[in-house]
């Protein structure tokens, strides 16, 4: 089962990402994750990709979905992948299509995690990380994890928040380029929709953010391949 996902940040893509990945025990493919390791083990192409980064520039579609297509190839991905992260735009969302063609690799799922923008940015800047155990879920903007004042409410240790969780601008930035159905993330996950309805073999799958975990995990695994 190969399986893209798309989500802006905010809308609990993450978690339900690791429900996917454990009902078809396949490996969570993270575009930033490929890019560190590629960098870290000082590959050819993680070289070239490290010369842009350091120049603060974007890494181009030609260093960043062969790296890609590298990862999907390796022995942990013969049986399927769940790759997050990648597109981010419309062309980028051709490229890839084209580039998985020609690798044989069929797409058979995609995923979109959808959520309100204004929603998205409450629950990123609500979030909050208990001292104990940062995957206890604290926020203060949703009602069925909000915590116990400044006390986390699974077990009441001390509260905090991360720095770009309270940067409103950078949310905002990152959100410009996810919302926008021109060419932006949006219009990546739009593409392959577009792709999903003339071929039968590709399943587009649209889920409601909003409710509470259990309720999108719920409308997802009813919606997905058995």
């Amino acid at each position: 089962m190969n399986i893209l996902m798309f989500g802006p940040n905010g809308s609990g893509k993450g978690t339900q990402g690791a429900i996917v990945k454990k009902k078809y025990n396949l490996p969570h493919i993270e575009s930033g994750a490929i890019f560190r390791e590629n960098i870290g083990k000082g590959t050819e192409i993680g070289l070239k990709a490290k010369e842009y980064i350091n120049r603060g520039e974007l890494v181009p579609d030609e260093i960043t979905i062969p790296m890609i297509l590298d990862r999907l190839k390796k022995d942990d991905c013969k049986k399927g992948w769940l790759l997050d992260g990648f597109p981010r735009s419309k062309e980028q969302a051709v490229k890839l299509d084209e580039a998985l063609k020609a690798s044989g690799l069929a797409l058979n799922v995609v995923i979109e995690v959808g959520l309100d923008r204004e929603i998205a940015k409450n629950r990123i800047m609500g979030r909050r990380l208990c001292a104990n155990d940062n995957n206890h879920p604290n926020n203060v903007f949703i009602d069925a994890i909000k915590p116990k004042g400044d006390k986390c409410r699974v077990c009441g240790g001390k509260l905090s928040s991360r720095a770009d969780d309270q940067d409103g601008e950078a949310i905002n930035k990152r959100h410009n380029i996810y919302y926008d159905t021109q060419t932006g993330t949006l219009a990546a996950a739009y593409y392959f929709k577009g792709l999903a309805k003339k071929d039968p073999k590709i399943k587009y799958v649209t889920i409601d953010g909003a409710p509470s975990l259990e309720k999108v995990n719920a409308e997802l695994m009813s919606k997905l391949p058995s």
